[in-house]
This record gives C-alpha cells, sequence and structure tokens, in this order.
C-alpha cells in the first residue's frame, strides 16, 4: 500500500477529517505520509485548503494539483474562471513524485468518486486506476447511506478496483437507531468496514488528534 485514494459517497462526508486520521494512525505505526489533493476547490489566494486542516491536525505535509475559487465540482469551477485543469498523467506524476520521498501518498478526492477531475472528464476513479491504489470510501452514518455506499463500492468493483474498506465519516455521540443499524450492516458487508470518525473530531487539537486517531481506524492496515 503506497498509494490510498480516499473518496466519498458524497461531497462534505469527512473526506478530509477521514484523511487526516488515516495520516495519524499510519504515522503512528512508523509509515512516512504525503498528502495530494488533486483539485482544491472553494479557496482563493493563499486561504487554507483541506491539505492544510491535514497538516493541521497532524503534522503530516501536503500538496494541492490545482486551487479553484467557486466551491463546486472541479470541472464546472475550472470553467467559471478559464483555469486550465491538470490532465490525468499530470496528476499521476505528482502521486509519482511524492511516492518517492514517503511511503504511502494519501489522495483525497473532490465531491463523489465519479466526479471529474479533468478536461477530458476523467474522475478519481481513474486516477486510482491509473496510480493502482487502494481505495477507502468515507460514507455517511445517516438514512441513504447504505444505498449511497453501495453505489460508490459497485462503480469501484465495475472498475477493477478492489475497495480497502470503508469508514463512517462522523459518527454522532449520540446515534439514533437507524445510525446504529447502518453502522452494524457496514460491518457485516463483504467490503471491511476500517472504523468510524468520532463528530467534532476536527476539533481537537493535534496531540489529541493524533493520540485518539489510531483508535478510530482499528481495521485500517499498516
Amino acid at each position: 500500500m503506497t498509494v490510498l485514494v480516499v473518496t466519498g459517497t458524497d461531497t462534505d462526508v469527512g473526506k478530509t477529517i477521514a484523511t487526516a486520521a488515516i495520516a495519524a494512525a499510519l504515522t503512528a505505526a512508523g509509515r512516512r505520509v504525503m498528502v495530494y489533493k488533486p483539485t482544491q476547490t472553494g479557496v482563493s489566494g493563499d486561504e487554507p485548503g483541506d491539505v492544510a486542516e491535514v497538516e493541521r491536525l497532524t503534522g503530516v505535509l501536503g500538496e494541492d494539483g490545482v486551487r479553484l475559487v467557486a466551491p463546486m465540482a472541479p470541472r464546472p469551477a475550472g470553467a467559471l474562471e478559464s483555469a486550465t485543469l491538470p490532465r490525468l498523467d499530470e496528476h499521476v506524476e505528482r502521486v509519482t513524485r511524492l511516492e518517492r520521498s514517503c511511503d504511502v501518498v494519501l489522495v483525497e478526492g473532490a465531491g463523489g468518486l465519479l466526479v471529474e477531475l479533468t478536461e477530458c472528464g476523467e474522475t478519481i476513479a481513474d486516477l486510482a486506476r491509473a496510480v493502482q491504489a487502494s481505495v477507502v470510501v468515507v460514507v455517511r452514518s445517516a438514512l441513504g447511506t447504505l444505498n449511497h455506499t453501495a453505489l460508490t463500492l459497485e462503480a469501484l468493483q465495475a472498475r477493477g478496483i478492489q475497495p480497502l474498506g470503508v469508514v463512517v465519516g462522523s459518527w454522532p455521540s449520540d446515534p439514533s437507531t437507524v445510525e446504529v443499524s447502518n453502522r452494524e450492516t457496514l460491518k457485516a458487508g463483504e467490503v471491511p468496514m476500517l472504523g468510524a470518525i468520532p463528530a467534532g473530531a476536527g476539533q481537537l487539537s493535534r496531540a489529541a488528534f493524533v493520540a485518539r486517531a489510531p483508535g478510530w481506524l482499528t481495521q485500517l492496515p499498516r
């Protein structure tokens, strides 16, 4: 496992905090980790994005492929500002370069699995396949997550990409009956459930986050 793509069933499912938790867990196991965000949308100038959030929580460094102002999918966001999106081979080259300087590159996607990253319509799934990555799918806890998770896993498997496992991106302190049932169903699925990130984990100090993250992801291969 030298490249691990972190994708989600949708936007705002907790991919960035899950990426940070994975980075912290792997670092605690002695792995040297870096993060790559192919497309960061919703930022301007030097405004911090998802890579900066991972660094804030864990100390793990990374870089963006391209930064776009509009808080929307990469391709339409790029069109709004007449920006040229990196080609798939350019993303592959960036990941490969980072691979040479660490043990694991974490690639955090934008939105869901099939959001287009390039002008040619290639997606995070295409990037995962191109770099022969393992894939973690970050999912919601609430109603609807079983269908969204199944669709995302089916899309991965249809492309010949074997998912490493699923992570609940934000697990509430007082889960509903539906959420408890969803978690049990996910645990019983064919794809391993790697763990769940507590809601509000992103508000922890770096020391607390790093100390607790390995316990949230007990089934994550190290």
